[in-house]
């Protein structure tokens, strides 16, 4: 126990000399390529995403932002991170100087080296009006800094109408209530159909002129409501002069919206700035590492930022909210706007160990939007059911914290809600529960949804045991077992099959196809998605044919040919290593399965090499959409060492971690460490570990197990160990029978 005491002496020491480690963030990784992620200032799951828009409606600038673009045309207050679908960028700013057409749309030229993102602020010059932006926020309020140039016409302008992709808006209103203050909310439609943003206004300087646009059409009003509203406030400036303005929001109404601005009681921009980073830095040192690697540190920490971007605040101070049918809410602590079927597999489950405080209230927020809806989320964007993906993906977070043991929401209601959305007649479970399956000529996605659906059954039936439900136990364990009905033993594929009972023929494991055209696969071919088994991956062995068949597949799986064959190749697929695609998440658990065959090196060097070629410092950094953290989430797990494969199961299978040290702050005060030793180039692979001093020879370790604090030791050699990970005893998933 001495040398425990020691290590752990040591490591105080080093992280209270450490560097910050906001410093080790780059917001601009995952802007360029296909993250799709911003770079602009926000909060740990803010409200207000306070970012810059290029213009442009593309796939590329889904975030309103692509590191390729020279152009801004303003800085909207709502974004999406690793989004697939451009919508938001609500409440669009402008500053600018001597600009006739102010109806008209206008850009400025600005370049990457004058322009600086962190977290918590962003700051860009417009080359074109000479002017500094300056960018912070709160949780609900967005503070500006504009430096002007001389001018007789300076000019902040609010385009309400401005929209990209598939947000449109459908009214929006400006108002004046006097020099200095302003409101009005921006309704909209796209792939959210029912958006409503409330907004207030304080300047630190009062206007010297007001111009109302609507429909292009100015109006000489003190308020405008139209489809497309422009609201020009217009000052003289001095050289230098710095106006200041904050931008609260509500989903609720306006008085929310004027109470967000007092999250900002004063008009020291730079103090909020600071309090905005200290806050980012109090989240990032919840897990720290200790590597000589600079990239290491900044793909990691850049990550670890990337999963608190979502999910997103969504009620006011007051407790209001938009619900689901457009009315205003009450509720404590809402969340929204998290894509579950992207996020319950790496993202959700970091949270449980990063930000246990805040499970609940994401829970509850599922809850609430079930009581207003009738069903549990599926892609519930600001209270918008979008039905986008396949599953009912809510389940696995939910079934996550119960078998955790993680408080704060009511069991039996959540218990409730899953059954609900379970037993639905919409989305394909009648015909789940009815087929076993889900036949491929009456739904698209058929072998998709079918996995999808068997795996949260399982997530039921275990919450059922915790809950002493044993009649839905034994039907949702059943339930879990429906994906063999999609499995050709001959083929060695999950492939569809029709009403009939017959395979769709012809087949090719390598062929995908649109979503409209009935594939079986929801972004992917057979290759990439007959794996995802994830709660019975040895009845996925056994369906292989055993081990050595499953272990040969699953090598051939990365050694392959990229090549995909169809008509229409999705842009999900992406970050291919053979057939492996890391950019989309039913695949993102293979690396992890040789721990299930007893071959942990395996898994090292997969991990090591997807760790090692598809991420980066660049900003196309991100291999595909970061899809709400999920693409970095992963990266941020396997850095530490450890993957969730079954992501309700509390556990997670072992892999070597990429850096010498690393610290969890758990939320009850305790420190889990990981300390790997005799790390080389040569030395690769595990040769044994100890779980708080005493040997441990799992490939696995349980979330009880981390979250109860201690040490994890790993010893690296050069040949893998003899014992670690080789037992039948010492395999992962059988936790759960």
């Amino acid at each position: 126990m001495k040398k425990l005491v020691l290590v752990s002496c040591c490591l105080i020491v080093f992280y209270a000399q450490s560097q910050r480690l906001v410093d080790y963030v780059k917001p601009f990784i995952g802007t360029g390529g296909h993250g799709h992620t911003y770079p602009g200032a926000t909060m740990p799951f803010g409200m207000v995403q306070l970012s810059p828009d290029n213009g442009i409606s593309s796939w590329s600038w889904s975030s309103g932002y692509h590191y390729t673009d020279s152009l801004i045309t303003g800085f909207s207050h709502t974004h999406l991170s690793g989004s697939n679908i451009g919508d938001l960028c609500d409440i669009s700013v402008m500053p600018m100087v001597n600009v006739t057409a102010l109806a008209d749309k206008v850009t400025s030229s600005f370049t990457h080296k004058q322009e600086l993102a962190k977290p918590g602020y962003y700051a860009v010059l417009l080359k074109d009006f000479d002017i500094w932006a300056e960018l912070t926020t709160t949780i609900r309020c967005g503070f500006h800094r504009y430096t002007f140039p001389e001018s007789e016409q300076a000019v902040i302008r609010f385009d309400l109408g401005f929209s990209i992709n598939l947000d449109e808006p459908t009214n929006c209103n400006f108002k004046k209530i006097n020099d200095t203050t302003f409101v009005g909310f921006r309704y909209s439609t796209g792939w959210l159909k029912d958006q409503k943003i409330f907004f207030a206004i304080k300047l630190n300087k009062p206007v010297k002129s007001i111009s109302l646009y609507s429909e292009n059409a100015l109006f000489d009003t003190a308020e405008v409501s139209s489809k497309n509203v422009k609201a020009c406030l217009s000052f003289a400036t001095k050289k230098g002069e710095k106006i200041l303005m904050k931008v609260g929001l509500s989903t609720g109404n306006i008085e929310g919206a004027l109470e967000s601005l007092n999250e900002i009681p004063n008009w020291d921009f730079d103090k909020t700035r600071i309090d905005a980073e200290n806050i980012w830095e109090r989240e990032l040192r919840k897990l720290q590492i200790r590597t000589d690697d600079l990239s290491t540190k900044q793909i990691f920490y850049t990550s670890l930022y990337h999963t608190y971007l979502s999910p997103n605040r969504f009620s006011d101070r007051y407790g209001s909210f938009k619900g689901t049918n457009g009315s205003i809410s009450k509720g404590k602590s809402i969340y929204t706007t998290q894509s579950p079927w992207h996020t319950y597999r790496a993202a959700n489950p970091l949270l449980t160990i990063t930000q246990t405080e805040l499970v609940p209230s994401i829970i509850n927020s599922y809850l609430t939007f079930y009581d207003q809806y009738g069903l549990l989320p599926v892609c519930d964007m600001q209270f918008n059911e979008t039905n986008y993906q396949t599953g009912y993906p809510a389940i696995p977070i939910i079934a996550n914290a119960i078998l955790n043991n993680i408080t704060g929401f009511d069991n039996k209601k959540a218990f409730e809600a899953m059954k609900a959305s379970a037993y639905q007649k919409i989305r394909g479970t009648d015909l789940f529960t009815q087929y076993g399956f889900i036949p491929h000529d009456l739904a698209n996605s058929s072998v998709s949804s079918t996995l999808e659906y068997a795996f949260e059954d399982w997530c039921m039936a275990h919450v059922a045991k915790k809950l002493g439900q044993s009649k839905e136990y034994k039907e949702f364990l059943k339930r879990s077992l429906y994906w063999r009905n999609s499995f050709d033993r001959k083929s060695g594929f999950a492939r569809p099959k029709n009403s009939d009972g017959k395979w769709v023929a012809p087949f090719d494991p390598l062929y995908t196809a649109k979503y409209n055209e009935k594939s079986g696969y929801l972004h992917g071919n057979a290759w990439q998605q007959s794996w995802f088994v994830p709660h019975d991956v040895y009845g996925l062995i056994n369906f292989n044919g055993g081990s050595k068949k499953f272990m040969d597949k699953l090598d051939n799986l990365f050694a392959m040919d990229t090549a995909i064959k169809g008509a229409y190749i999705s842009p999900e697929i992406t970050g291919r290593v053979g057939q492996y695609a890391h950019g989309n998440e039913p695949s993102q658990h293979l690396a992890y399965l040789y721990n299930f065959l007893a071959a942990p090196e395996k898994t090292a060097d997969r991990v090591r090499e997807i760790c090692s070629t598809l991420y980066s410092t660049k900003p196309e950094g991100l291999m595909g959409n970061d899809d709400g953290g999920s693409i970095s989430a992963w990266y941020v797990f396997s850095t530490l060492g450890f993957y969730p494969v079954n992501p309700a199961s509390g556990e997670y299978v072992l892999s070597v971690p990429l850096v010498e040290e690393s610290v969890i702050q758990l939320p009850n005060g305790n420190l889990f460490r990981i300390i790997v030793k005799d790390a080389s180039a040569k030395n690769k692979y595990i040769k044994e570990t100890f779980l708080n001093g005493e040997p441990y020879t799992k490939s696995y370790i349980k979330h009880l197990d981390i979250m109860n604090g201690g040490i994890l030791e790993i010893i690296l050699d050069s040949k893998p160990g003899k014992r670690f990970g080789k037992y039948i005893e010492d395999l992962p998933g059988k936790s759960f029978k």
